[in-house]
C-alpha cells in the first residue's frame, strides 16, 4: 500500500485486518461494524473513504452481486460470479469463462471489461425456469 502512495493510518489498518481476516465479500455496513466493533471512534464516513483510497490504490475491488450492496473484497483474492435471481445461490466463476466476450469486446470495441466488477445473474440449475402463464 505505500508503495502506492497510500498510508497506513490507523483506521486503515484496522480495516485491512478486517478484510484479511475474511475472504467473503463484505458490505460496506458489515465491513464499518467489524471496524467499529475493534475502534469504536472510525466513523463510518471514514470507512468508506478508505474503501475508495484502498481501490484506487489496487489493494481492493468491489463487486455487484445482483441486487444488494456492493461487497468489498481483496484484490489478490477477486474473481468473478454467477447468481441465481431466483433463489440467490452464488457460483465462483472461472476467469476462463469470460475469455472469449473480454475478446470480443476488446476486438469489436475497443472495450476492456472486468468481469469481477459484476455478477452475470440467471438461474441455477435447482430453479426451474419461468413458465409463461404462471405468473412468476
Amino acid at each position: 500500500m505505500r508503495a502506492s502512495g497510500g498510508r497506513a493510518t490507523a483506521s486503515r489498518r484496522v480495516l485491512l485486518e478486517v478484510l484479511f481476516s475474511s475472504n467473503d465479500h463484505r458490505s460496506v455496513e458489515d465491513l464499518a461494524a467489524a471496524v467499529q466493533a475493534r475502534a469504536p471512534e472510525v466513523h463510518l464516513s471514514t470507512v468508506y473513504r478508505n474503501l475508495e483510497d484502498l481501490e484506487r490504490l489496487g489493494v481492493i475491488v468491489h463487486t455487484h452481486l445482483g441486487h444488494g450492496p456492493a461487497t468489498y473484497q481483496l484484490a489478490r483474492d477477486a474473481h468473478s460470479h454467477l447468481v441465481c435471481e431466483r433463489c440467490g445461490r452464488r457460483f465462483e466463476a472461472p476467469e476462463e469463462l469470460f475469455v472469449g466476450l473480454a475478446r470480443e469486446a476488446s476486438e469489436r470495441y475497443g472495450f476492456t471489461i472486468d468481469p469481477r466488477h459484476f455478477a452475470i445473474l440467471g438461474r441455477c440449475a435447482d430453479c426451474p425456469p419461468d413458465v409463461p402463464g404462471d405468473g412468476a
